[in-house]
């Protein structure tokens, strides 16, 4: 049997064959959100952080930077390199379902993976979602904290502030992920199961809702517009984090009803315009306020590892 990265090289060498490589590399299936969409997300939190993180995240530069960063996952979603693109793309999404289905969320990724592994199944046809997320916000307050020792020894910061850019870029991705319902369920992509109120079944839903109709139709003050109030997380990321996306999940219905009544077609409906800026001032909000979060908590002293032994 093939493993995945095999497969993936095969599948590669394939599509090179017939010519269809440039075709697929811009296939719609590889996105969330869009490019669009996460650009949008990311410079909206970027721009609405409050004035008490470092001046120079404040910078039209270092907004930009967040704001480029953030469609980056999604550029390493190419079969050309296959091994990059098996490994983190179940790190896009995670099926709620299946994933509950196995007990209470872990905190560390490697006990996830081994109850997984123990039910038979695979991590990647479940997805990582929550963990890679929380992953990339702990690389954010390490290096917010080295950033704070530097700047107290007047030492030159700017290497960690290029670190800290990128985390938070590359953190809002995730988060954007995060905010579109059908990231977080196994209806990702055309209904299954039972389906009382036929909604549809083909897989053209997740790219209708989060890809041309976002461009076209959404824009930054609408979306800023619906963000919520600045809030520092209190208490544990993770368990914030896994709130976040079963939040979004009580959405997913709402989607397909949305798709059901013609809403990502063209100008789509109030409603669903509504929704979507909804849906990503949701994202901000959250990138936001985990950026924020990961500076308070990076004041907090490291823990001795060795006191008392």
């Amino acid at each position: 049997m093939l493993s995945i990265c095999s497969f993936s090289r095969l599948f590669q060498s394939t599509l090179a064959a017939a010519g269809l490589f440039l075709v697929l590399v811009q296939s719609p299936s590889a996105r969330a959100w869009g490019n669009g969409g996460h650009r949008l997300v990311n410079k909206l939190a970027a721009s609405s952080l409050p004035s008490d993180v470092p001046a120079f995240l404040h910078s039209p530069e270092a907004v930009a930077e967040i704001e480029y960063l953030g469609p980056e996952p999604d550029r390493w979603r190419s079969p050309t390199e296959p091994e990059l693109n098996a490994a983190q793309a179940p790190e896009h999404f995670i099926d709620l379902e299946l994933a509950d289905a196995l007990g209470p969320l872990p905190r560390c990724r490697l006990d996830f993976e081994g109850k997984v592994f123990a039910s038979g199944q695979r991590p990647e046809k479940i997805g990582l979602q929550p963990w890679e997320a929380t992953e990339i916000w702990e690389r954010l307050k390490a290096a917010m904290r080295a950033y704070r020792n530097l700047a107290t020894a007047k030492q030159d910061t700017r290497p960690v502030e290029q670190a800290i850019l990128f985390y938070s870029g590359w953190l809002g991705h995730y988060v954007g992920d995060g905010s579109q319902p059908l990231h977080t369920t196994i209806q990702y992509n055309g209904w299954v199961g039972a389906n009382p109120n036929g909604y549809t079944t083909g897989h053209q839903i997740h790219w209708q809702f989060e890809g041309p109709f976002v461009d076209a139709q959404l824009h930054g003050p609408e979306v800023l517009a619906r963000m919520t109030p600045l809030k520092a997380i209190d208490g544990d990321v993770f368990d914030a984090y896994v709130a976040y996306l079963r939040h979004s999940q009580t959405y997913v219905e709402r989607v397909y009803q949305l798709e059901k009544s013609g809403g990502f077609v063209g100008a789509g409906t109030a409603e669903s315009r509504e929704f979507t800026a909804e849906r990503l001032a949701a994202g901000a909000s959250m990138l936001r306020d985990m950026i924020y979060t990961a500076w308070l908590e990076s004041a907090k002293p490291v823990p001795d590892p060795y006191a008392g032994k």
